[in-house]
């Protein structure tokens, strides 16, 4: 089983090992999307987590209770056709390819079920044409 989750980690904690606990004591993989993580900072993490079901669980548990905030992530990337102008410039940044240029149109595609909701379009388009839906 997959759930994607962002993990919210308070200043004293962001200098704890969560990947490296989850595989190992819990049998978790921690696909990490999306990473803002400092000393002395709040950090986040986008995570897809995969393993068993009750291992994800138990391992959602143990990071509430080291006061980690687990979320589960249900956003989309959402394009708003009217104001894209098809630039191509956030299909620079798509790590999974999930926007791309026509090859005949030039016009921008995407592919749904191929975006990992990483949010890298998002400041990358000049005229903010590329949202989440919360």
């Amino acid at each position: 089983m997959k759930k994607r989750v962002t993990l919210t980690f308070p200043k004293r904690s962001i200098q704890m090992p969560i990947t490296y606990r989850l595989a190992k004591d819990f049998n978790v993989a921690a696909n990490i999307i999306r990473a803002h993580v400092a000393p002395n900072q709040i950090g986040t993490l986008v995570v897809e987590l995969s393993g068993d079901m009750d291992q994800l669980e138990s391992a959602i548990d143990w990071m509430r209770s080291h006061d980690v905030s687990v979320s589960l992530a249900s956003r989309e990337i959402l394009i708003d056709e009217e104001s894209c102008v098809h630039c191509g410039l956030c299909t620079g940044v798509c790590p999974t390819e999930a926007l791309t240029l026509h090859p005949d149109t030039f016009e921008l595609n995407f592919t749904r079920s191929r975006c990992i909701v990483c949010e890298q379009c998002i400041p990358t388009c000049p005229v903010q044409a590329i949202s989440t839906n919360l």
